[in-house]
């Protein structure tokens, strides 16, 4: 079971890195974008119709698929006021249960976000501007990211689960 565990670890991680590598690109295409749009509108007067547009979409896909990558890294938001005074066989088993909630929410954010892409693939839906940029493009940030998020918490449910089983909460550092 553990050899299996570390294969989905290295699939997923490599999954997430990359979804973190296109998302740092987004956020630093949006800072480009930006003082582009400094530069021309203060020095030159032209205003440009895109950059706010394009750069909103960049950074809606970047936060998505930043998800995965911020929970990987311990670095999403959560209150141990009280948890941390638990036990660790405690505090697994709360981890386990609250990673499978969220397994679940995550899943049907992915399934209504899929259907919701779809929809405006198979409808033409385009944003009401001058790019007509066609909404499934940023639409489909939604499932990917969620998609990235669940298969972590699906790893973390796993670890959960081998920590219950060999009876070893504490997890050990690795080299």
């Amino acid at each position: 079971m553990n050899s299996l565990i570390r294969v989905y670890d290295q699939i997923v991680g490599l999954v997430t890195k990359i979804a973190g590598v296109i998302a740092g690109a987004l956020i630093l295409a949006t800072g480009f974008m930006i003082v582009y749009e400094i530069i021309v509108r203060g020095v030159f007067n032209a205003p440009t119709e895109w950059v706010t547009e394009v750069s909103t979409y960049c950074i809606i896909i970047a936060g998505f698929l930043g998800m995965g990558v911020a929970y990987a890294g311990n670095k999403h938001i959560k209150v141990d006021l009280f948890i941390q005074h638990l036990s660790p066989k405690v505090r697994c088993w709360i981890e386990l249960v609250t990673c499978v909630l969220a397994v679940y929410y995550s899943y049907v954010f992915v399934t209504e976000g899929w259907a919701m892409t779809m929809l405006s693939l198979e409808f033409d839906n385009r944003a009401p501007t001058t790019l007509s940029t066609p909404l499934w493009i940023p639409q489909i940030s939604m499932p990917a990211g969620l998609l990235i998020l669940c298969l972590q918490l699906i790893g973390t449910v796993l670890h959960d689960i081998r920590k219950i089983v060999s009876g070893q909460y504490e997890e050990k550092e690795e080299p």
